[in-house]
């Protein structure tokens, strides 16, 4: 069990599986890129499927988010995902992703075994997608979406981030567009990871400005707590249901009581919060031939020292000095 001093459980674990992105979205990294990390650095198939082995057998986790940068980037993707699914108990298996490439890859992640996917889609207007990403590629990924459902990678989950100036106005457009293709949408308060430290807290699109927007067009019925679980996301059912939308307000709303994550980096550290301003190296164990009891012991003792909660509309709240891409959504 991955228990923190606090109580909390983590039962879900989030693998960063590659640091690059084919996307440059302007709140997550300079148009130039970023340095990427070396191949040397980076966790091989092998070791990342035996300390996923490792968390799921010894260690209680039940879900498995692969994430990135990009994971569609990881050549070996899809044979992870099936040596993941064949272990017992099997996790829940599910992938975050811009959806570019999702199109040619969407049924073979299904038969390998993945449950769902969360796709990044910040709106519905192909020159803002351009201005927003600084790459071409609208059309890819709402045929990336439409693949993912057709696979019956459900349900299919679209992220949104609300930026002002650009796509502040298109939150009940991007959700009439959701309830009409059958995807459940989330909106995702803006969060200090780009790596040029650009962010300020008082220029983003807050949860109550973007159910603000919602409401001049939907009517919205409040979940509540216990449906929500330990899930980041704030749910409302549209206009009576059965379709819901979703807000995570790690700003302004922030569920750290609730958390049940902890994250594998792709160098292979341990992350107990995306904020957190140290990390565990489980490469190096894994590296000297450290038996599987010795890495989840020190897998436990990570998880023990996690902080109850990053504060993030603290005003004096420092921004990370790891980039998302390296860490993991």
């Amino acid at each position: 069990m991955l228990i923190d001093a606090y109580g909390r459980v983590a039962t879900d674990l989030r693998v960063s599986l590659t640091d690059r992105c084919n996307l440059r979205c302007t709140y997550c990294m300079p148009e130039e890129g970023l340095q990427w990390l070396a191949k040397p650095d980076l966790l091989t198939d092998d070791e990342i499927v035996r300390l996923i082995d490792i968390a799921v057998t010894s260690l209680g986790i039940e879900e498995v988010r692969f994430t990135g940068g990009e994971p569609l980037l990881r050549p070996g993707l899809v044979g992870i995902v099936e040596r993941v699914a064949a272990l017992r108990p099997r996790p829940q298996m599910s992938l975050t992703t811009n959806g570019i490439g999702l199109k040619r890859t969407a049924a073979a992640l299904k038969t390998a075994g993945l449950d769902r996917v969360n796709v990044s889609l910040d709106t519905l207007r192909p020159d803002v997608f351009k201005t927003l990403t600084r790459r071409d590629r609208h059309k890819d990924v709402i045929e990336g979406l439409y693949a993912a459902r057709e696979a019956g990678l459900t349900p299919v989950k679209v992220n949104s981030v609300l930026m002002p100036g650009l796509n502040d106005d298109e939150a009940p457009d991007l959700l009439a567009w959701a309830v009409e293709h059958h995807y459940e949408l989330r909106f995702i308060e803006q969060m200090p990871l780009d790596a040029q430290h650009g962010w300020k807290r008082d220029g983003m699109i807050t949860a109550g400005d973007i159910l603000a927007s919602l409401r001049t067009r939907f009517g919205l019925t409040e979940e509540g707590c216990q449906a929500r679980g330990s899930a980041p996301a704030e749910r409302w059912l549209v206009d009576g249901g059965p379709h819901r939308v979703g807000v995570i307000a790690s700003v302004t709303r922030p569920f750290c009581a609730a958390c049940d994550r902890t994250r594998l980096t792709t160098d292979g550290q341990i992350r107990t919060c995306l904020f957190a301003a140290e990390e565990t190296d489980l490469r190096a164990a894994l590296r000297a031939d450290a038996p599987d009891e010795e890495i989840a012991r020190i897998w436990r003792e990570a998880m023990w020292g996690k902080t109850a909660g990053a504060g993030l509309d603290d005003p004096t709240f420092v921004q990370p000095d790891r980039p998302m891409s390296a860490i993991g959504g």
